[in-house]
């Protein structure tokens, strides 16, 4: 008989997937929101379809490359900071080594081990691998995996990408009649799911998360529609 196999994701290997599908998510909720918001609004001024795949596609790449360049510029710093510490760790392990190996102790000790036991680790740890102990233990850092701005880039890039087509399409393909009532519906079915999704991910309740998504979603089409609509009638 075979044994089960145990392969659940934990510590820090589960933080890092939930902070990526968390991005992700939010990523392509803002996608959503500021495309439609975008495309909604030109609808209310005007009915040619040219121009508003124009607008769709201008907000689509601008909204996307912002995301992918703010990431970076986000992730660089992080990352910086991260080699930063992880320097001064080791400058630290060079010039003070008893004094750190007393700092892990107490770290692993307010982490409910016992004094002895603490201490025991401490040293085996140290001499195992001195800097990762103390970069895992006291910063929170994996010095084998510290964050890549370029995969937290294009993960931004490509979740607004993919959200920002659907109320771009919703709003080239319909007829004349149909495009605006087609592309409220639809960026609020998706609206409904980027709520569920982010509230599941962080273990809440999914009713406010949803109310929330499609309060926000609902609100900013209506204000760029009613603009749109003034501006069209005003003949600006």
């Amino acid at each position: 008989m075979t044994e089960p196999t145990h392969d659940e994701a934990h510590g820090q290997a589960l933080g890092a997937r939930l902070n990526w599908l968390r991005a992700a998510v939010l990523g392509a909720n803002d996608g959503i929101v500021s495309t439609a918001g975008l495309v909604v609004g030109v609808a209310g001024a005007t009915a040619d379809r040219s121009t508003l795949l124009t607008a769709g596609l201008a907000g689509l790449l601008a909204g996307s490359m912002s995301m992918a360049a703010g990431e970076y510029v986000s992730v660089s710093t992080q990352r910086d900071t991260e080699k930063a510490a992880l320097a001064l760790e080791r400058r630290e392990l060079r010039e003070q080594p008893e004094a750190e190996l007393e700092e892990l102790t107490e770290l692993l000790e307010e982490r409910g081990l016992t004094q002895e036991v603490a201490r025991e680790a401490a040293e085996q740890l140290t001499e195992r691998d001195a800097l990762r102990a103390h970069a895992r233990v006291e910063l929170g850092i994996d010095p084998d995996d510290l964050t890549n701005p370029w995969h937290a880039a294009w993960a931004s890039f490509l979740a607004f990408t993919v959200g920002a087509l659907l109320p771009l399409l919703a709003i080239v393909l319909p007829p004349s009649d149909w495009r605006v009532p087609v592309t409220v519906v639809s960026v609020l079915a998706a609206l409904t799911l980027t709520g569920w999704s982010s509230a599941r991910l962080g273990a809440a309740g999914p009713g406010r998360a949803i109310l929330r998504n499609v309060a926000g979603g609902a609100l900013a089409m209506a204000v760029t529609y009613a603009a749109g609509w003034l501006l069209g009638a005003a003949g600006v």
